[in-house]
């Protein structure tokens, strides 16, 4: 949940807030983006904690990259955090109904606009990769009924005011916390459900594969579309170049007749949207926030150091595109 902070604090921040937003995007965007991109540099060699944390991370993802390429693209990985932040505040004004065609190019769109438009309801899910916002911005402005997941900020007038943002541009947003009911609601009446993916679950969670390791996951996307019968988009917005260009892509579409014969739907809904979130990443690594804990949560096994069980090996084997070299990494 939400911190509590005083009524000085959040009047403070919300404040400096507006003023900072006002001041970027009175300022030309481009030069924005190379302020911020020295800025995240900056950031990579002071912060020592979260650069060790990114190419740790990296070296998990990517075991055969040289030292030299885990630290370019943890540098990059930084620099894309900082113009991430220039990006959200331009992203209102620059992305709209007579805009977004100049902006945005689609690519592989055809299956998921012809299940959008089928007023069928469907759940779309993407990770912290490129530009999670401007996606969401494109359903929202092309008419789609999009309800996005989020958590809110501590700040609850910073988060008013960023509701409000998106709110405008046709997004409607469901807080993450005691809102199934409401979920469940959206995809019976043929709606459209958002989630950001790929965070850690928690020991609890489900364990999957992710980059040749386990990563907890939560099961309520998967217990979700099981529940409504509803296909799971894969998508994503990544830049291009580094201007205020975006390719949209969709990696995967898991429809109900792809888990209704599997032995563990729930395993394999988790581990394939998770696996799709993975190829997303791999095509532009740099653009990954790689300092989110991701592996942080260990399986119960492990942490016991018992050998893991029969069942959750059969699972992983079972995969389809499972292959020995990514199951000898995983056991």
């Amino acid at each position: 949940m939400a911190r509590h902070q005083s009524t000085l604090v959040n009047w403070s921040q919300y404040l400096l807030a507006r003023l900072a937003v006002m001041g970027l995007t009175a300022c030309d965007l481009e030069a924005n983006l190379r302020h911020a991109k020295a800025i995240g540099g900056a950031a990579y060699r002071l912060d020592r904690r979260h650069r060790q944390r990114t190419v740790e991370h990296l070296r998990i993802a990517f075991p055969g990259s040289s030292p030299q390429e885990l630290e370019r693209l943890a540098r990059a990985s930084f620099e894309h955090l900082l113009q991430l932040a220039v990006e959200v505040c331009h992203a209102p004004r620059l992305i709209h109904r007579d805009s977004w065609s100049k902006r945005l190019k689609l690519t592989n769109l055809a299956p998921a606009i012809e299940l959008f438009n089928s007023g069928k309801s469907a759940i779309v899910i993407t990770g912290h990769l490129g530009n999670w916002e401007v996606l969401g911005y494109l359903l929202g402005v092309i008419g789609l009924r999009l309800h996005a997941i989020f958590r809110p900020l501590d700040n609850p007038l910073i988060s008013d005011w960023l509701l409000g943002i998106r709110q405008r541009r046709g997004l409607q947003l469901i807080t993450k916390w005691g809102n199934s009911q409401r979920m469940r609601d959206v995809l019976d009446g043929g709606g459209i459900l958002g989630f950001v993916a790929d965070q850690n679950a928690g020991d609890k969670g489900i364990f999957v594969p992710f980059f040749g390791r386990l990563a907890s996951t939560y099961k309520s996307i998967g217990l979700l579309a099981m529940a409504q019968n509803v296909p799971i988009v894969c998508g994503y917005a990544r830049r291009i170049n580094q201007s205020f260009q975006y390719k949209i892509a969709v990696a995967d579409i898991i429809y109900p007749d792809d888990w209704q014969l599997q032995p563990d739907p729930l395993y394999y809904i988790t581990a394939r949207y998770m696996r799709a979130i993975e190829l997303m990443i791999s095509e532009c690594p740099q653009q990954y926030l790689w300092m989110h804990r991701r592996w942080k949560s260990r399986p119960s096994h492990e942490r016991s150091g018992a050998a893991m069980p029969a069942r959750l090996r059969k699972n992983i084997e079972q995969l389809p595109w499972m292959d020995q070299a990514t199951l000898a990494r995983i056991l």
